[in-house]
């Protein structure tokens, strides 16, 4: 039973707090700490919001970079003279590295400690984003993106991860995941703004801009994130096959999906690298079942409520990129809206950066994680679909209703997936299952962006093309509230996609 706050015990007993020193916590001592803690989530101490901020920072600065960058290419494009090809992989290789790596820059978090993996590629991602700056032909920015990337898989898995461990399962956890997922719509928001501000004033601030932040953020990580005991090694050794067919065929998958964008055009090449994509995840589960220390434990795989919650990520963050994608090419391209115009109309969309830690925890408290999950799909469908009639002339205000309730439907489905993905896991796995929903979110990016641009090229372009392709968006998250409701079962499956402690929220 959680102490009573009126007894001074735990976080808030005056100077005995445990992370009141300047010194790194051991990771027990932060459990210890955190577990005893009263169950509102807004107990927490200023240090373990600090701690809590700092993580936060890495997915801000995931986002923020991603959406700055989106913003900037066509000034890049023009600058260095890129083809369109070339153009296209700088977002491209980003995904790649990103996507490609997650599975196993979870599991290297369980494997090779979680600090240490957030902090060394933390460094990765500040030194190649400041030499994409420097670039001066396309293949240095490619080159630069897709270490970026990769640098991302290992680092934000490692800080998810830091999370779920850190503190305790339930009240604590959920709110800490909850200011989490805000942070990171807030970062994209945020960064659509941002980079149109900065490619006003040159682009390579766009890359020179996140190493700033980074180097903030690694200052205060040295100090704030907790040591932990280097992690035992497993009886049968590192999984060197299990690592390299599982990166191997999540690369392979993750350019057949980028392909898609690409249409009719080159697809028995697109066909190709996804079959043996297919194939090498097939070896990769035949090392797996045979491997004395697997990678990946399969049985984790067999778990429902992580199945149906990454699933759910997959899709409902896909229908958001996809979504956001064909209204910024309709504000674009067919308005003539300039890039920081068309920022500040979507930023209404970053709405969910406030709700998520404030609105959602209560409604998660009220009505159960599984549906308040369900209600941010359903939600989205209705969103999606009211944009489905858009028109050459639609005025901002026909458009606000779909940004406002879009920013809504994410604040109430991202947040609770990321809690029913690590829900019940064992610490050992938190790494695992962090880079599995990882996995699931960029791939489902990947996806939406892909499949948009291919609907669109069918279609032919135009407001025909535009509304041909915000049906994928509407498909995705009607195929999302379908899965997810396989998980809300009347009263018994409420409290989560499978089940989540409930708990008053002040």
């Amino acid at each position: 039973m959680a102490p009573d706050p009126a007894a001074g015990s735990g976080w808030l007993q005056e100077g005995t707090d445990p992370l009141a020193s300047n010194r790194p916590l051991s990771q027990p001592a932060l459990e210890t700490a955190v577990s005893t803690s009263t169950s509102a989530p807004t107990s927490l101490p200023a240090r373990a919001w600090a701690l809590l901020l700092v993580l936060c920072g890495t997915i801000f600065l995931e986002g923020i970079d991603v959406a700055m960058l989106a913003v900037a290419v066509p000034s890049i494009r023009s600058d260095l003279d890129l083809s369109t090809g070339t153009a296209a992989w700088v977002m491209s290789a980003y995904v790649l590295g990103y996507a490609g790596f997650t599975l196993l820059g979870g599991r290297a978090a369980d494997l090779l400690g979680r600090r240490r993996m957030f902090l060394g590629w933390l460094v990765v991602f500040l030194l190649f984003s400041g030499l994409g700056g420097f670039a001066t032909e396309g293949w240095m920015l490619i080159t630069a993106r897709f270490v970026t990337g990769v640098a991302a898989a290992f680092m934000t898995p490692a800080a998810l991860s830091i999370i779920t461990t850190s503190y305790a399962e339930g009240p604590q956890r959920n709110q800490a995941l909850l200011v989490f997922a805000g942070t990171a719509a807030g970062g994209f928001s945020l960064g659509l703004v941002i980079g149109g501000l900065l490619t006003q004033i040159g682009w390579r601030w766009v890359f020179f801009a996140p190493v700033l932040l980074a180097a903030a953020i690694l200052f205060a990580a040295v100090r704030l994130v907790p040591k932990e005991p280097r992690p035992e090694r497993a009886a049968g050794g590192f999984d060197l096959a299990g690592a390299l067919t599982a990166a191997g065929a999540m690369l392979l998958l993750a350019f057949a999906i980028v392909r898609l964008e690409h249409g009719l055009d080159g697809w028995p090449l697109t066909a190709l690298v996804a079959a043996a994509g297919v194939a090498l995840a097939g070896v990769f589960v035949a090392v797996e079942r045979r491997a004395a220390a697997p990678l990946v434990r399969l049985g984790l795989l067999r778990k429902a409520s992580t199945v149906r919650a990454d699933l759910g990520a997959l899709l409902f963050v896909g229908s958001f990129f996809g979504f956001q994608f064909v209204a910024t090419l309709y504000l674009q391209e067919l308005r003539g809206w300039s890039s920081l115009e068309t920022a500040f109309a979507l930023m209404v969309m970053g709405i969910d950066a406030i709700l998520a830690p404030t609105l959602t925890p209560r409604l998660v408290a009220r009505f159960g994680n599984g549906r308040v999950i369900l209600g941010g799909f359903v939600l989205a469908v209705v969103s999606y679909a009211l944009f489905l009639p858009v028109g050459p002339d639609w005025s901002y205000a026909a458009m606000f209703p779909t940004l406002l309730l879009t920013g809504l439907a994410f604040s109430l489905a991202y947040g609770p997936l990321t809690i029913a993905a690590t829900d019940g896991i064992a610490e050992e796995e938190q790494g695992l299952a962090s880079g599995l929903l990882t996995t699931a979110t960029q791939f489902g990016s990947a996806v939406g962006i892909s499949l948009v641009t291919a609907v669109y090229g069918i279609v032919g372009g135009g407001l025909d093309g535009f509304r041909a392709a915000l049906a994928v968006p509407v498909a995705m998250v009607a195929l999302g509230a379908v899965i997810t409701a396989t998980g809300v079962r009347g009263r018994a499956g409420a409290a989560s996609l499978e089940e989540a402690p409930k708990a008053t929220v002040s």
